[in-house]
């Protein structure tokens, strides 16, 4: 069985995600087989894995850094929210309904069972499994039949590392009243503390960490620095920071709706050097642009609504009105057609509602979830494009017969009759250089070029297990799992397929 060790965090967003993605390709650097667990997850951002199951995107990058194929069992409880009291709950890779807060209270027991299985079977498969938690362990309302943090930890007794965030302030705060909080079962299994995003000069630190050893009698396994610029794909916040661009960049506008998902397919464009990319919220004022993009949208009739109360509908026909383009992604493809049923009630109240009627198609919510990894042909340009599917829209009209992209046996998407308006259900449409490319030279960008988002990716995780072997007590980290300690340090970027 392999060994195990949790990384938790003292909030959401202290690092949990990206020192588990570090550390996932620091120990496959040293020939190790690792596979990354997260036993639940509450994202909207999502990935298909390899064995057609949906798990948080987080998880699947993580799996990349571990040189591995993600599956199923790497996040074996995926909640989507719908509401703000409903989400979707997605089981091992598959959805089973919609519950509310008290009912998934209830089906916890379940869930735990569901959430063992599936890290026994990774245990059995792979030397090391880095779990990594969710939220706080602290929460004291969330502590009874807890799968996320202790509850699994004490469940598989494991470590647990301890990871905070000095960079919003207050890490000693953080750490000494978590851990003060924890039940003295729960303190014991916590072995040492990581602080991450650390700005300017270690030694002003020191002082801070000697006495935080002597406070908890815990060592602190490292410091690591705030990497300036460094991208990961986001589990769940929107990442609108943006370098300068250049003076002729495409202007990309993407409404962040209320339940917005997969808006990680904009990191290619917002990452791209001649486009900027705005992402605006309610109540902000819609400026002009030569894109607009509707993203994906994991609750689309009640998105809908909010993108009319916004004022999105008149500024949309303005934007055509005067030659802009338009691309509807998913959930937004569906919002460009004449209807959008919802007869089960999967996303909220049974019920139709009208469409942007932009494209001659309707949609149906249907109970059946399409998960695929997909490539074919864009049709602009007859250039390749890979993607991947969550949704479960089944949209049929006349628009369909001028499709946007070409599959295996099939098409997908839609292009206007006027060509200023493009429709797919393909998420990671942006990813693949040549496609990309082929989108924003149809945008009215001069001249792009190609821009390779996959080496991008691939070259944050390298920089990101560089820092964790440069600032990280790797020995300590290889004796908690019980390794070699003295294993070596690899001298290069060796990451093992």
């Amino acid at each position: 069985m392999a060994r195990t060790l949790m990384i938790q965090g003292t909030t959401s967003d202290a690092g949990k995600s990206t020192l588990v993605a570090g550390l996932c390709r620091a120990l496959a650097r040293r020939g190790l087989r690792v596979a990354p667990f997260k036993p639940q997850n509450m994202a909207l951002n999502s990935a298909v894995a390899a064995d057609g199951g949906e798990i948080g995107r987080a998880q699947a990058l993580q799996a990349q850094a571990a040189g591995v194929a993600a599956t199923s069992d790497m996040n074996p409880v995926l909640l989507k929210p719908n509401t703000d009291v409903g989400a979707q709950v997605i089981i091992q890779g598959r959805a089973i309904g919609t519950m509310d807060a008290l009912d998934y209270h209830a089906y916890k027991a379940r869930a735990r069972a569901a959430v063992l299985e599936s890290f026994r079977r990774l245990a059995a498969r792979y030397q090391v499994v880095l779990v990594e938690g969710a939220g706080s362990p602290a929460e004291i309302n969330l502590r009874e039949n807890d799968i996320a943090n202790m509850g699994f930890a004490e469940s598989v007794d494991c470590p647990v590392l301890l990871v905070a965030d000095i960079d919003r302030g207050g890490v000693f705060a953080h750490l000494v009243g978590t851990l003060e909080l924890l039940s003295p079962s729960e303190q014991d299994r916590v072995q040492g503390f990581v602080i991450n995003r650390f700005r300017g000069d270690r030694r002003l630190l020191e002082p801070g960490l000697r006495w935080l050893e002597d406070r908890t009698a815990r060592p602190v396994l490292g410091v690591l620095p705030y990497l300036h610029g460094l991208h990961l794909d986001a589990e769940d916040a929107i990442d609108a920071s943006q370098a300068a661009k250049d003076p002729d960049a495409l202007r990309v506008v993407v409404p962040v709706f209320p339940r917005i998902s997969n808006h990680t397919d904009f990191d290619p464009l917002r990452l791209h050097p001649r486009v900027e990319v705005r992402f605006v919220g309610p109540g902000e004022a819609v400026p002009p642009a030569d894109l607009f993009i509707l993203p994906g949208s994991k609750s689309v009739r009640s998105d809908l609504q909010w993108l009319r109360a916004n004022g999105w509908e008149q500024a949309i026909r303005r934007h055509l009105r005067y030659g802009g383009k338009l691309i509807g992604l998913c959930g937004g493809f569906q919002m460009l057609g004449r209807t959008l049923s919802d007869p089960l009630g999967l996303e909220g109240p049974p019920g139709t509602s009208p469409g942007l009627g932009l494209l001659d198609m309707d949609t149906v919510l249907e109970a059946e979830k399409r998960l695929a990894n997909v490539h074919g042909t864009l049709v602009l340009g007859g250039v390749p494009v890979t993607g991947y599917e969550i949704h479960c829209g089944v949209s049929r009209g006349p628009a369909l017969a001028r499709p946007l992209v070409a599959l295996q046996g099939r098409s997908d998407g839609a292009v206007s009759e006027d060509g200023q308006i493009l429709g797919t259900y393909l998420h990671g449409l942006f990813e693949s250089p040549p496609a990309c490319k082929a989108l924003l030279a149809w945008a009215g960008l001069a001249a792009p070029q190609a821009f390779d988002y996959a080496a991008l990716r691939e070259a944050a995780l390298e920089r990101l297990a560089d820092a964790c072997e440069a600032h990280l007590d790797m020995a300590r980290i290889l004796a908690l799992l019980g390794g070699d300690a003295q294993a070596s340090r690899p001298t290069g970027s060796e990451v093992v397929p």
